[in-house]
């Protein structure tokens, strides 16, 4: 159990960075909203999707910081890469699709006679991110991953 401890605090780095790098983004995307909308939305930070992509960042990070320590040929890297790959893809097609999907059906449940649902919240539209904002975030997560 002891040694459990002094592994985790030896290699918090790979919790502490990848989480740091998470809170960094999501909280310029909250300044940054609240720069051009003038409103303070708090739940922006808890939020998916936006410029640049957090999960990009994270696991990149993470990806890079495996590859530095223990290099690129261990099985954590392959491990960790293959994790990546997932995310990334998932941020920019299934997440980006539901949003997508999202968009329409609010369109559709607010005109006027179309339906009759009554809906007490519109579902949630920005969940995933485009290839850009994703490579965005795969470049800071590189980056901040070479640097620690």
């Amino acid at each position: 159990m002891l040694k459990g401890i002094i592994e985790f605090i030896q290699n918090y780095k790979y919790i502490l960075v990848p989480f740091l790098v998470w809170f960094a983004i999501q909280l310029f995307k909250l300044i940054y909203d609240l720069v051009t909308t003038k409103k303070f939305n708090f739940k922006r930070i808890m939020q998916a999707g936006g410029m640049p992509s957090s999960h990009s960042a994270v696991v990149v990070a993470l990806t890079t910081m495996v590859g530095k320590d223990l290099g690129i040929q261990s099985p954590l890297f392959g491990v960790s890469l293959i994790f990546s790959f997932v995310v990334m893809y998932d941020a920019a097609g299934v997440r980006r699709a539901a949003g997508k999907q999202a968009k329409m059906l609010n369109k559709i449940i607010e005109t006027p006679g179309l339906t009759g649902m009554e809906v007490q919240e519109k579902l949630v539209e920005v969940l995933g991110h485009t290839p850009v904002q994703v490579v965005v975030g795969a470049l800071i997560g590189f980056i901040v991953g070479i640097i620690f």
